[in-house]
């Protein structure tokens, strides 16, 4: 029976979490199928990103949510959808004979 629930991750007294599908029987922290979010209650106000496509996906194959994870998707549900900050793009290597052509 697979999870859906929080790994802890963070140095000590700075925790953040993820949000993973694991096996129930599983550790806290072990090796899990996929993270499909984050949640860092650090900041202010708390950091949740959920891949929203990918739960509903886990839940669609019996996945079952803690109770946490449940509340957050119950949060999620009823805010607005906000747009999450792309990673910048990256720029294409250069090779080798086009370092050589620049000297």
């Amino acid at each position: 029976m697979l999870r859906i629930r929080l790994a802890r991750t963070g140095a000590k007294k700075k925790s953040s979490y993820r949000i993973v599908v694991i096996d129930r029987e599983r550790a806290r922290d072990g090796r899990f199928v996929e993270i499909v979010g984050h949640y860092n209650a650090r900041r202010s106000p708390a950091e949740l990103f959920l891949k929203r496509e990918r739960v509903e996906y886990w839940l669609g194959r019996g996945a079952q949510p803690s109770e946490t994870v449940r509340s957050f998707l119950k949060t999620k549900a009823s805010s607005p959808v906000t747009a999450t900050p792309s990673l910048p793009a990256e720029s294409p290597k250069a090779t080798s004979s086009e370092h050589q052509s620049q000297s």
